[in-house]
């Protein structure tokens, strides 16, 4: 094809200043032309706004990594949450549809009540205890409803070197505390913004970009690094590793007490159990999902450097 000819895709990436979002930007940018926004360029509670920008865009590919995260305040917050979480993703499905974009949208755990003995499956009934979970099922249903083609990635314990979260919380208690205490009757798979962002480049380069479009496995798809722990063998690991790694720790990862979620009250309840079965989403795209172990060691990796 001659060079003139050739055309480069736009993919629309909202959210860009979060966790996930800023790591969009380098796992999509050999892709095609991306078009970043924050919260300042496009704020998803503002509906006519999030209609306008897709319009004049004209993307090949939006992927929303923009969420109401706030998961506490969302508890009495809910009109903002469900606005940006449920439908704000139903306006971005309905503007892909019309313009035959593939919508890559992240949802949660949270979906979930945790009450189930095994990993979470697709399939499986969602009953959301919070808000926020409420909200995010809602985007899904929001979605499914504007029958376009779309990938719904579910997610759980998500951080990321920019941004706020659990690793980087335990890394400065660590250098202040001496002793800490940390639940140990929630169990989650530790993954990370990159895994989340090098997984999503993937899908959409090979299946859809490169693919046969009308073929796309448009769905619900769990997300997360393989293996499990708790929040206080996540919090013993990254202790331990940066002891390791030579970094001033106060505290010894012995010292890390186990306690159970009642001890440590929210106004938002979790899930106990946030394990996600990973199967469909590694057998339909042939995606390989490390320990997260592995994520989170080259996670301490970037932020103490």
């Amino acid at each position: 094809m001659p060079r003139s000819q050739i055309v480069v895709p736009t993919i629309l990436v909202t959210g860009a200043g979060g966790q996930v979002g800023f790591e969009l930007r380098r796992s999509l940018m050999p892709l095609g032309r991306i078009v970043s926004l924050d919260r300042a360029a496009c704020d998803l509670s503002r509906t006519s706004e999030v209609r306008r920008i897709v319009r004049e865009t004209r993307p090949d590919v939006i992927v929303n990594a923009a969420a109401y995260t706030a998961v506490d305040r969302a508890e009495s917050d809910a009109a903002t949450a469900h606005a940006i979480n449920g439908i704000a993703a139903g306006v971005l499905a309905e503007e892909g549809q019309r313009l035959g974009a593939l919508l890559v949208h992240y949802s949660t755990d949270y979906v979930f009540d945790g009450t189930k003995d095994g990993a979470y499956v697709e399939t499986d009934a969602c009953h959301p205890l919070s808000v926020y979970g409420a909200s995010k099922l809602a985007g899904e249903e929001a979605i499914a409803a504007a029958g376009a083609q779309a990938l719904i990635l579910r997610t759980c314990w998500v951080a990321g070197a920019h941004g706020s979260n659990f690793a980087k919380t335990m890394l400065r208690l660590g250098r202040e505390r001496d002793r800490l205490q940390v639940v140990a009757d929630q169990f989650g798979a530790p993954t990370t913004a990159a895994l989340v962002a090098d997984v999503t480049a993937q899908i959409v380069a090979r299946h859809w970009l490169h693919g046969i479009r009308e073929a796309f496995a448009s769905g619900i798809y769990h997300l997360a690094a393989a293996g499990e722990t708790t929040w206080h063998g996540y919090a013993t690991e990254v202790i331990a590793y940066a002891s390791e790694r030579g970094i001033g720790m106060k505290i010894d990862p012995a010292m890390i007490e186990a306690i159970p979620a009642t001890a440590y009250p929210l106004p938002a309840a979790r899930p106990a159990n946030s394990r996600l079965d990973t199967e469909k989403l590694r057998s339909t795209f042939g995606i390989h999902l490390p320990d997260w172990r592995q994520g989170v060691r080259q996670l301490l990796d970037q932020i103490s450097m």
